[in-house]
């Protein structure tokens, strides 16, 4: 082994700033992905609707419709918190967008 992989290497982290322009391109992709999930979670609720079980067994039938049931459920959920996601960096751009415009405002009164 040579020194250089024993020694600990320190990463310099910069921290990225929020701003109005981050917060509105995030919660347009976000909403984005929201709105695609959303989409498929309606095709998918729609082919399981046209294509119905063919089983007699009672087991059979309770067993698919959970899975499908969850299925359905779990991108429910994911294009939910999308949807959440979004709304609350667009409203984070706005109280920034207003920080901002006040901050100038009190620079300017002074």
């Amino acid at each position: 082994m040579s020194d250089q992989n024993l020694m600990p290497q320190t990463d310099t982290k910069i921290q990225a700033t929020a701003s109005p322009l981050r917060c509105l391109t995030g919660a347009v992709i976000s909403g984005g992905m929201g709105y695609a999930m959303y989409s498929l979670m309606i095709a998918i609720a729609t082919n399981f609707a046209t294509k119905p079980l063919h089983s007699i067994n009672p087991l059979v039938i309770r067993i698919s419709s959970a899975v499908r049931t969850l299925v359905v459920g779990v991108v429910a959920l994911g294009s939910g918190i999308f949807g959440i996601v979004a709304i609350g960096l667009l409203a984070l751009g706005v109280q920034l967008l207003v920080q901002e415009l006040s901050k100038q405002k009190s620079s300017e009164n002074q």
